[in-house]
């Protein structure tokens, strides 16, 4: 509860605990004969004993093998003693690397090879130097299997439609692992699913088939919207016998609009038998 507290996360805590415990007597001769030999030596000893930290960068001094209390130093200049005190400095800024492509088993049972970025910063230097080896490699190698796991639980349409979402899922899974080691995962992204050539072949087809089913049913609609309109005008034109000349007057004058040499004019059987008629 102290901890949690003062803002502090445990591990962090904990290593300061154990930088506290003390050098022992024979740790304080010895740092008191190197205070006794800078003094002495100086200014020589003043190019041993300043060092020069960038803005993003700090250093972790270990005295006699242990971090110094107060945690990591800079930006700026600090003071070590020659012979007892050794530092690492550690880059604050925001690191990338790519995952290599990895060959995936989805839940569907489809082998796919699939690679991404991903960026993280080193949020405590005390804790990446003093609870890991190599945060970097480690870093590396964990967002792997991080993606290895997560789209393994995964069916291929969900990879290749919820990439953002599975990088959110990789990146709070990622930033929860390395918390320990005082890294901060910033981002994750899927750069791209390779598919292989025979399933390709197989998705190209599909979607192939698909558009042309789609296009049948758009053919039968306009089909069965075209009758109901002849059905709807051959009602009008049946309640009034001139609308069928004025129908035929309208086919003539788009013919003759075509240039055509030949023009076929339907007559009515019912005009020739009044003419008929008439002449009897």
């Amino acid at each position: 509860m102290a901890d949690h507290e003062a803002g502090i996360p445990p591990k962090s805590r904990r290593v300061q605990d154990d930088s506290d415990t003390g050098l022992g007597v024979c740790g304080w001769i010895l740092v008191i004969t190197s205070l006794i030999f800078t003094v002495i030596t100086f200014p020589i000893s003043i190019w041993m004993c300043i060092k020069i930290i960038k803005e993003y960068e700090r250093a972790i001094i270990f005295r006699l093998g242990r971090i110094l209390k107060g945690g990591a130093k800079g930006p700026g200049l600090f003071f070590v003693l020659p012979c007892t005190d050794s530092f690492i400095k550690v880059d604050m800024r925001t690191i990338s690397f790519d995952i290599p492509p990895q060959e995936i088993l989805t839940k569907d049972s489809v082998t796919v090879n699939v690679d991404g970025v991903v960026y993280y910063r080193v949020q405590n230097a005390t804790l990446a130097v003093a609870n890991i080896t190599n945060a970097d490699s480690a870093t590396r190698l964990l967002a792997q299997t991080t993606l290895r796991n997560v789209l393994g639980t995964k069916n291929l349409s969900q990879i290749l439609s919820d990439r953002e979402e599975i990088a959110h899922s990789m990146q709070a899974t990622l930033d929860e692992a390395t918390d320990d080691w005082g890294i901060k995962v910033e981002r994750v992204e899927i750069k791209d699913v390779k598919l292989p050539v025979q399933l390709q072949r197989a998705m190209a087809a599909e979607a192939e088939a698909a558009r042309e089913a789609r296009a049948k049913v758009i053919a039968a609609e306009g089909e069965m919207n075209a009758s109901r309109a002849l059905k709807e005008a051959s009602m009008v034109i049946t309640e009034s016998p001139a609308a069928l000349q004025l129908r035929y007057l309208q086919t003539l004058t788009t013919i003759a609009a075509e240039k055509n040499s030949t023009i076929v004019f339907p007559l009515p059987i019912d005009m020739l038998q009044g003419i008929i008629g008439v002449n009897r």
